[in-house]
């Protein structure tokens, strides 16, 4: 039985621009109700305006910004059915992170689900079920060379979904990750040597994530996977992660002659 969104009330976060701006203008299209949130208050206007939507800007990863978008998302839905945990930032690269960046990635890329979950599910729970969906990236599921604080931050992201998943399903619940590679966004663009990596099975556009993700609604998948090459990725690294890890390690040797470590 297809899940229907008509009249469902949706937050997006990071919605004005890539993924998150993909996933509201497609969750618009089948009826939801939503609220585009995103840092950027201009671009989080324009997306909203363009779905007949409400736009909610700020940062949705601190304490007083997660507090704030789910009471103005209340207020404006009169319930939130669906969270998408879309924002998301890829700063940091290796041991010689800042602890300022180390603390902004885990902020945003795992705190800010914890936070919002905490509003989210109890409310859930007395009204019978609701649905968080993470945007995880495939590095959640792997590794990702070259940037420590997004790979274990997103890491972390998949830990606490799964973990969301198993303490909360049996009670309504539904948590979903999605897990993609290349996507043209800006994270792409300012990816620099680290691009042709991200870009290794093919890049896809925003809307075609949006899409996958709207399927996966349909049969409430645990993981869904922009790039089902990431399936064979991910099965091989549990099976054998000693293999897994020296294949690894020859990519970041190549990545050591572009002067990335």
């Amino acid at each position: 039985m297809t899940n229907t969104l008509e009249g469902k009330g949706v937050v997006v976060t990071g919605a004005g621009h890539g993924i998150g701006a993909a996933i509201a203008i497609r969750m618009a299209a089948e009826g939801a109700r939503v609220v585009v949130n995103d840092l950027d208050a201009g671009a989080a206007t324009v997306v909203a305006q363009k779905i007949g939507g409400h736009a909610v800007p700020g940062d949705a990863a601190t304490e007083q910004g997660v507090d704030a978008l789910v009471s103005a998302a209340r207020r404006h839905l009169g319930g939130i059915d669906i969270y998408f945990a879309n924002a998301g930032v890829d700063i940091g690269k290796g041991l010689d992170t800042p602890p300022e960046e180390w603390a902004r990635a885990l902020e945003v890329n795992l705190l800010a689900h914890v936070r919002a979950a905490q509003r989210l599910v109890p409310t859930w729970l007395s009204e019978g079920g609701g649905r968080f969906v993470v945007t995880a990236s495939a590095a959640g599921l792997l590794t990702m060379l070259g940037n420590a604080p997004y790979s274990v931050s997103k890491h972390g992201a998949v830990a606490f979904a799964e973990w969301l998943c198993a303490s909360y399903s049996h009670r309504g619940i539904v948590v979903q990750v999605i897990c993609p590679e290349g996507v043209k966004t800006q994270m792409l663009d300012h990816a620099g040597p680290l691009r042709d990596l991200l870009s290794h099975d093919r890049v896809l556009e925003p809307e075609q994530v949006a899409e996958t993700v709207w399927q996966g609604l349909q049969d409430d998948r645990f993981l869904i996977l922009p790039h089902p090459e990431v399936k064979g990725y991910y099965e091989y690294r549990a099976n054998n992660t000693d293999g897994w890890l020296a294949g690894m390690g020859k990519l970041q040797r190549r990545l050591d002659k572009s002067g990335i470590s």
